[in-house]
């Protein structure tokens, strides 16, 4: 059997000739293809509003500034995730300061979100991790509470539900389109939201400032997505159902062949949500992870670990003089396992990632 890896995109005939028609029209920059986009999103999320960018980064950076977030506010988030998550608010002048996780999900504790409140708080930003929502229900009333915004970084969780809801419905939300993703651009990113100025706000910042060309009304970026990206997303986002589908029936199988074994800890579904399982991970309890990584790819599987080392220990945060104790978050980082779970999984594909494992 080939070498199966962590993930692997899926671009078919309709994403080729999508993307060849553009070509074809001269018309590569931002353009008729990106307003589709822009409106295909919104419609699949339940909003009036998308507006997209240069990446998912970008998406969270513009977000905190449309939302007035800047120097001497603090933005609570969780460290464990990818960076960006945190350095949005470094972008905007902001402080990151970071919850711990709940155990099972690997989301944001909404107990730890309340205990790290301070009178500087403005956000919560909330990550939607490995495809899995955060509780959203208690973090929504956290928010309206204290006053605070709550940003949905659902960068890794395309089509995920909580409470039968799409993330994003009642607040801002950030996409992620990078390679790797449940569905694609290539690079991109894009923010949703259901007010108006909100979005009015997001196309200046994307765009230098610009209400019209040559026209520079406020300082801006360029945050553009291209019609090419948009083209390929396109195809794409009709496929993505289907594709979550295929990823939460590869998760339950890899679950009902892992369950029960000594030292590995499946990963579980909070009832209240619908995951699209961006990611399968475990955890690998009382056994070397790191060496287990590599027997995974000697038996032709791209096991991965996301994420080693938590954003509150990076070097970058240590320099800024972090020095936060997070044992949940701490204790995750030196468990977690991520499988292939992506929609082009054979059954035996599935069945060999299950084998290996159990033979660990």
């Amino acid at each position: 059997m080939s070498f199966i890896p962590i993930s692997r995109p899926a671009i078919g005939p309709e994403e080729q000739a999508a993307v060849a028609a553009v070509l074809a029209s001269g018309q590569l920059a931002q353009g008729p293809q990106v307003r589709a986009f822009e409106e295909a999103f919104a419609a699949f999320v339940g909003v009036p509003h998308a507006v997209a960018v240069a990446s998912g980064t970008a998406a969270l950076h513009l977000a905190l500034l449309a939302h007035g977030l800047g120097p001497g506010d603090e933005v609570i988030t969780t460290a464990f995730s990818f960076i960006a998550s945190a350095n949005c608010a470094l972008f905007v002048g902001a402080r990151p300061v970071f919850a711990d996780i709940e155990p099972q999900a690997f989301t944001l504790d909404p107990a730890a979100v309340e205990a790290a409140l301070t009178p500087r708080t403005r956000a919560i930003l909330a990550v939607h991790l490995f495809g899995h929502p955060c509780d959203l229900t208690a973090l929504h009333a956290l928010a309206d509470r204290h006053g605070l915004v709550l940003i949905e970084d659902a960068c890794q969780a395309h089509g995920a539900q909580w409470q039968g809801r799409p993330l994003g419905a009642a607040a801002t939300a950030c996409y992620s389109f990078y390679a790797t993703k449940n569905m694609t651009t290539g690079e991109g990113g894009l923010i949703t939201t259901p007010d108006a100025a909100l979005a009015e706000r997001l196309r200046l910042l994307r765009a230098h400032g610009s209400p019209a060309r040559y026209r520079h009304a406020s300082l801006g970026y360029n945050f553009r997505l291209t019609d090419i990206q948009a083209a390929l997303g396109l195809a794409q986002l009709p496929k993505l159902p289907a594709w979550n589908a295929a990823r939460r029936a590869n998760a339950a199988y890899l679950t009902e062949r892992l369950t029960g074994l000594p030292h590995v800890c499946p990963p579980s579904v909070h009832p209240a949500a619908q995951s699209v399982f961006h990611q399968y991970t475990l955890r690998l309890v009382d056994r070397d992870r790191d060496a287990a990584v590599e027997t995974l790819r000697a038996a032709g599987i791209g096991a991965g670990v996301f994420y080693p080392l938590p954003i509150h220990q990076q070097p970058l945060y240590r320099g800024l003089g972090y020095t936060d104790r997070l044992p949940i978050t701490e204790n995750a980082a030196r468990q977690v396992l991520s499988l292939p779970v992506y929609p082009g999984l054979t059954p035996a594909h599935l069945d060999h990632i299950a084998q290996a494992v159990r033979a660990l």
